[in-house]
């Protein structure tokens, strides 16, 4: 119940920061702390602080420019402490992470009178790991490519270009210079670079580990214990739930969840779930890690209780690779028919298994696999245990820095164990009402053709409903795009939200009718011609850019971002500026300096810019959308849940694809007004929308645009 002693608290703490910064209150924020705060308090718990009931998950739709940061803030952060909870603040996107930890909470944590302390969480795999960096200095091998499952050639030795970057992070090291974060380090890293110097959970040797006084991630971890508030990103979140929940983060029966940008939970919460291996890369896999076992025991003869576990695994592991020379044929006759004129194509291939349903051979190969894996798990997980308890207790003649080693190593080859014994779970697995979605993707990897299989639940409905829903203490959903269409059926169904959850919708307080225009103009080519369309758009776009400095193209496809940048004249290549040609925040930064320098850019990207891109005032006045932006059609998850929708009588089109285009088209349009001064136009150039059925529904869910549309 929200009591009288919580909306002072809140409305104390609103009142002081408008004050304190002299501004006046927002219809829309003060609506949205309500609706939280009702939702909080709508809580019961037991006497350990537990909830009880159902109860406590919100969702909330906030237009841009109505201040939810600001709002979930003040709302949630006066009740978590009376209540004694910790807040995690979970983002999609770094920039987004970035902003709410370096200007909103601080400014937050100055005006409002609120006293609170924060921190951010990031993975392991954001921070090096010194042991590993030790060894990669000391050796000609590459552990990571040793065990690696991605790559089916023979490990190689770090080349010099590499080997001088790492002796540069050293030295930052050990002059304080840098803190072991891969964000601070002063240039770019590659990820065959990065990561062969990070830990997972079954490589770090944690706090037995020699340079655990000097580890970054250590420090990192122990502050996030003494702090109010968590800022981290979906990914981790997940992560930390597939772990079982509070591995990383703190225990959700204890936690208040704020998802901002929570429309991407759903798809972040489906790559958790999923899983993965490459046949050739996994048959090297059996290769190095029945070599690293041999050298294990001839290197370690006094480590007896070690040995005596390893025992069975290289046997484990002939009898599987045995198998895998099995399943390598059926995987190869059912990709073959794909590899016909691959080189033509535009992308790898992949099959796709349909309704899920693998064919037999497979699936009892499948299952042997899945049980074998299960011992090899067993047994080496048993092995990790014992050089774990042996860094503990040192009570080998073995030394540190050597148990440190075998502890990464073991720790590897499990890791790689449990992701193949993952994927043949999911392939052995008998399904019930909603099948899994299952496919062999082709993949490059090192030069060669790999083939990938692969496995995804359709939705991720079930699992946040068994992982997180209920279990949090509480949970808040929000983002300038929640609704689909203008309901929150979409987020529900792919979410799985409880029943019980309380939605609201608080629109924008920016004047879109007078400031902003959504304008169709005649077209006369089909999107669905590719070349008669991109024809179409490159015709058109120098008349459209007239007038405007900063204009943002956005493409469904780097093909046709491809194929009409090549139909412009050099006059006009010279002024876009397309998404690859280099990092995202050097593509913007060049395309702010550009309209600066020459009064205009014209910015052509993919559907990453269309949304998490603030371009505020001329640096983007026209929005230019080439097509309406339904999902590409052999997507394996997508293709999969069109195909199970229709397998029980209904729609896939309006009940995914229509819903989903909606609210990408609705985030693209997003990108026009950032602030209340901003001005321009959106123009779509897809005639679907006034010739097709459908198209009124689109039209009718956008913002309150000034609508211009011409007929085709």
């Amino acid at each position: 119940m929200l009591t009288q002693a919580h909306k002072k608290s809140i409305q104390t703490a609103y009142s002081t920061l408008l004050k304190n910064k002299g501004l006046n209150p927002r219809a829309g924020q003060k609506q949205m702390i309500a609706e939280i705060a009702r939702t909080i308090t709508s809580v019961e718990a037991d006497a350990e602080g537990k909830r009880i009931n159902e109860a406590g998950v919100c969702a909330i739709e906030a237009g841009t420019g109505t201040g939810k940061t600001v709002a979930y803030i003040l709302a949630v952060l006066p009740l978590a402490k009376a209540l004694g909870k910790k807040v995690v603040i979970s983002t999609a996107t770094i920039a987004l992470q970035e902003q709410i930890l370096h200007r909103d909470l601080p400014d937050i944590l100055k005006h409002s009178g609120i006293h609170f302390r924060f921190a951010l969480a990031k993975g392991r795999g954001r921070y090096l790991c010194l042991s590993k960096l030790d060894l990669h200095l000391n050796s000609d091998v590459n552990q990571d490519t040793l065990f690696s499952m991605d790559s089916p050639a023979p490990a190689q030795s770090t080349d010099e270009e590499t080997v001088q970057i790492y002796e540069s992070m050293a030295k930052a090291l050990l002059t304080s210079q840098w803190d072991g974060d891969k964000d601070s380090w002063k240039g770019e890293l590659d990820d065959d670079i990065w990561k062969p110097l990070t830990a997972d959970r079954n490589e770090c040797a944690g706090r037995r580990c020699q340079h655990v006084a000097q580890c970054s991630f250590i420090k990192a971890r122990d502050n996030l214990s003494a702090v109010d508030c968590v800022v981290a990103n979906h990914d981790l979140v997940m992560a930390d739930l597939a772990l079982g929940g509070g591995a990383i983060l703190t225990d959700p029966a204890d936690t208040i969840y704020i998802f901002d940008e929570a429309h991407h939970l759903p798809d972040i919460a489906l790559r958790h779930f999923s899983g993965a291996l490459r046949i050739n890369g996994a048959m090297h896999w059996f290769d190095q890690s029945i070599k690293a076992i041999r050298d294990i025991g001839s290197q370690n003869g006094s480590f007896i209780k070690l040995l005596d576990k390893l025992d069975l695994v290289p046997g484990l592991l002939l009898e599987l690779k045995q198998i895998y020379g099995e399943v390598k044929p059926i995987v190869d006759d059912l990709v073959e028919p794909l590899l016909v004129d691959i080189a033509e194509q535009y992308q790898l291939p992949h099959y796709r298994f349909e309704q899920g349903v693998i064919p037999p051979v497979l699936k009892e190969l499948s299952k042997v696999l899945s049980k074998r894996f299960d011992i090899l798990v067993d047994e080496l997980s048993a092995a990790h245990e014992i050089i774990s308890g042996a860094l503990d207790e040192n009570d080998t003649s073995i030394s540190l820095p050597q148990l440190e080693n075998l502890f990464s190593d073991v720790g590897v080859m499990l890791n790689a164990a449990e992701r193949q014994w993952a994927l043949w779970k999911a392939y052995a697995r008998d399904d019930d009402d909603m099948p899994d979605s299952r496919w062999i993707q082709v993949v490059e990897s090192g030069g060669l053709l790999d083939f990938e299989l692969s496995a995804s639940p359709l939705m991720a409905a079930r699992t946040l409903r068994q992982y997180l829903w209920k279990r949090c203490y509480a949970a808040v959903l929000t983002s300038a795009t929640l609704t689909a269409l203008g309901q929150f059926g979409r987020l529900s169904m792919h979410a799985g939200l409880p029943k019980y959850t309380q939605t609201a919708v608080v629109p924008s307080p920016f004047d879109y009718q007078k400031n902003a225009r959504f304008f169709v103009p005649a077209m006369y080519s089909e999107p669905t011609d590719h070349f008669a369309h991109s024809a179409e758009i490159a015709e058109k776009l120098p008349a459209l850019c007239e007038g405007y400095e900063g204009i943002l193209v956005l493409f469904a496809s780097r093909r046709q971002m491809n194929d009409v940048y090549d139909l412009l004249d050099d006059k006009w290549q010279a002024k876009v500026l397309k998404q690859n040609q280099m990092s995202k925040q050097k593509l913007l930064q060049q395309h702010i300096d550009q309209v600066d320098d020459t009064g205009l850019s014209v910015l052509f990207g993919l559907a990453s810019l269309a949304e998490g891109v603030d371009l505020p005032g001329k640096y983007c006045g026209h929005v230019i959308i080439a097509k309406l932006p339904f999902s590409v059609p052999n997507d394996p998850v997508e293709a999969g849940l069109a195909e199970w929708f229709e397998t029980q009588g209904r729609n896939p089109f309006m009940e995914i694809s229509l819903p989903d285009a909606s609210q990408r088209l609705i985030q693209a349009c997003g990108r026009l007004i950032r602030t209340e001064t901003d001005q321009g136009q959106v123009t779509l150039m897809d005639k679907r929308i006034l010739t097709k059925r459908y198209g009124r529904l689109i039209l009718d869910s956008l913002p309150p645009f000034r609508q211009i549309l011409e007929a085709p």
